[in-house]
């Protein structure tokens, strides 16, 4: 049933022109060359380096047509996804002129059922066709992802988006007058059906580069609002261009256009994997701390009452709830002194949080067993000298001490040391 809803929708999605504004054909040497339909644009000569005519199988055994556009001082390669009602052809002139004045490498293509390609278009043979040439890209070329910026306009966005979902390094993505999906170009959705194709408002969150929107504020075929909501959803969003007056097909000429993507560019030529990597990593951290200390969840302790405590200055929860085992697995060195969020019966414990760097705890006390160092500081109870990490035995000895509750600690009355063979209840008791 769901394939038969992509099939209908591919219907009403795809456009190719009809016939093909241009064909393929092959040189007496074996080399493929464009040949124009038109007047409307002319290809250069077979011989020229300046372009390359690939033929491309995909993995669902269409054969996709591309041309590689070369420019000697590019850095970067952009790999261009067109609408539904145009072909290679059409968008020759276009292609040329972005090689020039971005100062770019372009690769475009045809999908299955447009132009020279074969197949027949839908959702399915748009994302083999340009893993198809990306994987060309790579193979003829040497062009790895973090030298790539994919490029999509309107139904392209969706190809684009589902390749960049996929590739964790790659350089930029370029949204021009992108859609949501497929369905909601038609009618304001808020629900995913079976019969929808391109789920932008999905993919756009997995992409991991910096996003470019580009969308018209007067676009009659994919409302604005499409391109806002892809770029508050993007996870690195770069300054969008809403131009004004643009429609859906337009864009181009206005000169902010050419401007503002070629500032993009080279502000992704600037980009290193280190720069983005810090700059990551300070937005996480900006993010962190206007949430507090406990904003990656760690703070759970089992009290209803407390369900999220929140950290102080000084560096422990300030939590008036007895059951802090997991409020400890966020505070990496407490500080509790006079505080009152350790709610425990030995008082001589604030010592203890003063040299702890990181309490590991246990359901053996009110409150948890901390493994500390050999700094206990002199404990405030009078009755004991001195603390061991050892269990006593004697149940008179525990009840002498204040901290009758907390069995992890041995509490040495009488000095901290009993003597050697002293009797207590007709036993023998060693020395401790």
């Amino acid at each position: 049933m769901g394939c038969m809803f992509s099939h209908l929708a591919a219907k009403f999605a795809f456009f190719p022109p009809s016939p093909p504004t241009y064909h393929v054909t092959k040189t007496p040497e074996g080399k493929l060359s464009a040949v124009s339909s038109s007047t409307s644009s002319t290809f250069p000569a077979a011989g020229d380096s300046s372009l390359d005519v690939r033929v491309v199988k995909t993995r669902r055994g269409n054969k996709v047509t591309a041309f590689y556009l070369r420019n000697p001082n590019a850095r970067l390669t952009l790999l261009y996804s067109h609408g539904n009602a145009a072909d290679l052809g059409q968008l020759f002139d276009l292609f040329v002129q972005l090689k020039v004045n971005l100062r770019v490498n372009l690769m475009g293509y045809d999908y299955s059922g447009y132009g020279a390609s074969t197949g027949k278009p839908s959702e399915y043979n748009t994302y083999a066709d340009i893993e198809a040439v990306y994987e060309c890209l790579q193979t003829e070329y040497g062009v790895g992802q973090e030298d790539l910026i994919l490029y999509g306009q309107s139904v392209g966005s969706g190809p684009t988006l589902h390749l960049a979902s996929k590739l964790p390094r790659l350089r930029g993505v370029v949204l021009h007058s992108g859609i949501l999906s497929g369905l909601r170009v038609l009618c304001h959705v808020k629900f995913k059906f079976c019969c929808d194709i391109y789920s932008n408002i999905n993919k756009i969150k997995k992409v991991k580069c910096p996003v470019l929107v580009i969308h018209g504020t007067e676009d009659d075929v994919v409302n604005w609002l499409h391109g806002n909501r892809l770029w508050k959803m993007a996870k690195e969003p770069y300054e969008p261009l809403w131009i004004k007056g643009g429609g859906h097909c337009n864009l181009e000429i206005y000169p902010e256009y050419i401007r503002h993507l070629y500032q993009f560019i080279q502000d992704m030529e600037n980009t290193t994997t280190k720069s983005r990597l810090k700059k990551i990593w300070q937005d996480i951290r900006r993010r962190d701390e206007s949430k507090g200390c406990c904003s990656f969840g760690l703070c759970r302790p089992k009290c209803p009452r407390c369900p999220k405590p929140s950290c102080g200055e000084c560096g422990c929860c300030k939590c008036s709830c007895p059951s802090l085992k997991g409020c400890f697995s966020c505070c990496k060195k407490p500080s509790c002194g006079s505080s009152s969020c350790c709610k425990c019966s030995c008082l001589s414990l604030k010592a203890c949080f003063s040299c702890c760097k990181k309490p590991s705890c246990v359901s053996s006390c009110y409150f948890p067993k901390f493994k500390c160092c050999s700094c206990f500081g002199k404990p405030s109870c009078p009755k004991c000298s001195c603390w061991k990490c050892l269990k006593c035995p004697e149940s008179e000895c525990r009840q002498s001490c204040c901290c009758a509750g907390c069995f992890s600690w041995l509490c040495c009355c009488g000095g901290g040391r009993r003597k050697e063979g002293e009797t207590r209840g007709g036993t023998t008791v060693a020395k401790s």
